[in-house]
């Protein structure tokens, strides 16, 4: 499945509710953004709006449904972050990570972990080739 393009800030919250809980009513989904402030018949029809879109299903538990997320969240991250590297780095995924490190958004220890992570890659990289 390919992933979803423009999720809003909302759809995105109550996807993290559903990716930790495993599942959940509207009205617990309601609780956990109670922050927010929104109406429970927002969440309602933002789920059902999910629904359609196959972000989210449900299924029936006495007379209430309870959603659950229909799509990975790896594969949530991977599509926001490509977007993001699109609108605001031209495509160049190292101009994000040279923001990221000039703006001083990766503290120096991190930056150990990051090395790991590129020397991981590179192994695997090549190990692909072989």
């Amino acid at each position: 499945m390919q992933g979803p393009k423009n999720l809003g800030d909302l759809q995105l919250a109550i996807l993290r509710i559903l990716w930790e809980r495993g599942e959940a009513s509207v009205a617990r989904v309601h609780r956990a953004l109670s922050e927010r402030g929104l109406a429970l018949t927002t969440i309602a029809t933002m789920l059902r709006k999910m629904e359609e879109k196959q972000l989210v299903a449900h299924r029936e538990q006495g007379r209430q449904f309870l959603y659950r997320a229909e799509v990975d969240p790896e594969l949530v991250q991977k599509n926001l972050v490509g977007d993001l590297v699109s609108k605001l780095f031209d495509g160049d995924p190292l101009a994000l990570v040279n923001h990221l490190l000039r703006a001083g958004d990766i503290e120096l220890d991190e930056l150990d972990d990051l090395r790991r992570a590129v020397a991981e890659a590179e192994s695997d990289d090549e190990g692909g080739r072989s």
